[in-house]
């Protein structure tokens, strides 16, 4: 099973106004906020685009290491959620686009912008290439905290 967040660190910047991020499994990923709550808004958009860039470079996703002490939980955006764990799912099992295509019966391109992050696909088409591949998304709620 996949948990779709990844540890960050809110240090304060250090003339005292505002917020760094880093996430240490992704280390192109650094932002900053005005404050903590600007700092987690920014930690998000920053861990979908270090995911979406790697995706689109068809680079490694490392899995999401524990959460430690000091370290924040900052979950996977929805929208890129389904995209990411068809990108994981095709790499585990080394199957290109093409492949992938031809079992779904439709063209690569279609496969291409299942994965694109910018793309708007619907779920269902995922979830389709999904159980091909024999994953399935399983969504959990929890209290915020």
């Amino acid at each position: 099973m996949y948990t779709a967040r990844y540890p960050a660190i809110f240090l304060p910047e250090d003339d005292g106004k505002g917020y760094h991020v880093r996430f240490p499994d992704l280390p192109e990923a650094l932002t900053g906020g005005d404050d903590l709550d600007d700092a987690f808004v920014q930690a998000a958009d920053c861990l979908a685009e270090a995911l979406a860039g790697r995706i689109a470079r068809g680079d490694d996703i490392p899995a999401p290491t524990r959460i430690k002490r000091g370290q924040n939980a900052i979950g996977v955006p929805l929208y890129l959620a389904p995209k990411l764990a068809l990108y994981l799912a095709m790499r585990k099992q080394h199957i290109n686009n093409t492949d992938l295509a031809k079992r779904l019966g439709v063209s690569e391109t279609v496969v291409r912008r299942m994965l694109n992050p910018k793309h708007n696909t619907k779920p269902e088409m995922i979830q389709t290439a999904l159980k091909t591949l024999g994953k399935r998304i399983v969504i959990t709620f929890e209290d915020a905290a």
